[in-house]
């Protein structure tokens, strides 16, 4: 039955049953949690072992932290935004099968932000068989492929 093959008015009068579900959004209080569990993951992994700070980078680049900064601000380098002043760095980046990758890889995404960026680079993906995009270049997975996952991603 729809207004097409009844009268309006019958079609009006017809009961629907339509259940009324759970609110659909989130409560103040779970909305609160989720913020804090996400400053708490950050705070986390900033502190982790493979994390350095601008002044290290620049030392394992062989450049300075100017450079660094102007690399980050770029999607050149990936850096996250320390609760302080400055940027802490994944040292992974810096080696031959990611950091080449890392500026289209900003491009695709259309950030330098990066929180983003790590965020896509140490997220499992399916399309790279349950493998992050990170641990995928790391074992020869066709850059094409995972810059095409940036992109997908970023639109």
């Amino acid at each position: 039955m729809n207004t097409l093959t009844f009268p309006l008015s019958v079609a009006l009068e017809t009961p629907t049953r339509r259940t009324v579900s759970a609110d659909p959004y989130a409560s103040g209080a779970q909305t609160d949690a989720l913020l804090r569990s996400g400053a708490a993951y950050r705070r986390e992994r900033m502190q982790a072992a493979d994390m350095i700070t601008t002044d290290e980078a620049a030392e394992l680049a062989g450049t300075s932290r100017v450079t660094i900064n102007a690399w980050i601000k770029s999607g050149r380098c990936l850096g996250v935004s320390h609760l302080r002043r400055g940027f802490k760095l994944p040292r992974w980046q810096f080696e031959p099968f990611v950091f080449p990758y890392l500026q289209p890889m900003s491009k695709a995404l259309g950030t330098t932000d990066g929180w983003p960026l790590l965020a896509f680079l140490e997220s499992p993906h399916p399309a790279l068989d349950g493998q992050t995009p990170r641990v995928a270049l790391e074992q020869g997975v066709d850059a094409k492929r995972v810059l095409g996952l940036a992109t997908a991603e970023g639109h």
